[in-house]
């Protein structure tokens, strides 16, 4: 395994620890945390592609310190009956694409901070217990569940394919916005030494100590054509995408991973493919 990422807030920049925790629902504290509007209603780099000029890092207490250029950094606790910025935590709805979670606001100064930056209202609220969110029937085993990802509680991507994908954008309409660094496609886990696409095959690997589900390619969206370090969007990979990794109406890079126990991956853990 060569990279490691954890986004504490979700669609915000994240970091890339040498070690995380695996719990069932993903890595320890990844999108706990998550932007909505007044209504409840998510919002993420489909609707905001400036949210991948915040960063958010994880604290040994489970809070997070936002940070952005030109903002004074803010560090935002777990909201709780012990946290005076917040005396009666408010639990509220919070609206995901296609499911809903009960969550905790994490209160008002981190709600001005993400408003001031995104120069709308919002708000900024915590999934103090992902057991409460299921994973999507489909493809769900014995109650799994999953914080506040899109689907899935990990994402894995492989270099090689990274590698394939921007040859192909090279030899497109597009090949000046190549090529693509794979912060674009917000993995967990990145793989090396693998030839291109042959995660399209895997059904069941172990990483280091812990033993992984692959139930499903994942299908990408617009926040893929978002420029991490300027928030500007283009026309790729999707264009590309759709042209070689079409399934269906699903444009796919990277799949998805559900963890079949628990423990820790750290950088260099070997990778055993087991189905």
């Amino acid at each position: 395994m060569s990279a490691l990422h954890v986004y504490p807030v979700k669609s915000v920049a994240g970091s890339a620890p040498g070690a995380a925790a695996v719990e069932p629902w993903g890595l320890a504290g990844d999108r706990r945390w998550m932007v909505v509007e007044p209504d409840g209603r998510y919002v993420t780099q489909r609707q905001q592609p400036r949210l991948a000029l915040a960063s958010a890092e994880s604290l040994p207490d489970r809070g997070v310190r936002l940070s952005a250029e030109g903002k004074k950094p803010l560090t935002v606790t777990v909201p709780g009956p012990g946290d005076p910025s917040v005396p009666s935590p408010v639990t509220f709805t919070a609206k995901l694409a296609r499911t809903e979670v009960e969550v905790v606001s994490a209160g008002a100064e981190a709600d001005a901070w993400f408003s001031d930056f995104l120069g709308t209202e919002v708000r900024l609220v915590h999934l103090d217990d992902p057991a409460r969110r299921p994973l999507t029937p489909e493809y769900a085993r014995g109650g799994e569940t999953v914080s506040l990802a899109d689907e899935f509680p990990l994402l894995l991507t492989t270099t090689a394919s990274l590698h394939a994908l921007n040859s192909l954008i090279a030899q497109g309409d597009h090949p000046d916005e190549g090529p693509l660094p794979m912060n674009r496609f917000r993995p967990n886990v990145v793989i090396d030494g693998t030839a291109p696409w042959a995660e399209d095959d895997w059904r069941r690997i172990r990483i280091g100590e812990v033993v992984f589900r692959v139930p499903k390619p994942c299908s990408r969206c617009v926040i893929t054509t978002t420029d991490q370090s300027t928030g500007e969007r283009g026309k790729e990979p999707l264009r590309t995408l759709a042209r070689h990794r079409r399934v269906g109406d699903a444009l796919l890079f990277g799949q998805n991973m559900v963890p079949e126990g628990s423990g820790t991956l750290r950088l260099g853990d070997p990778v055993e493919i087991l189905e």
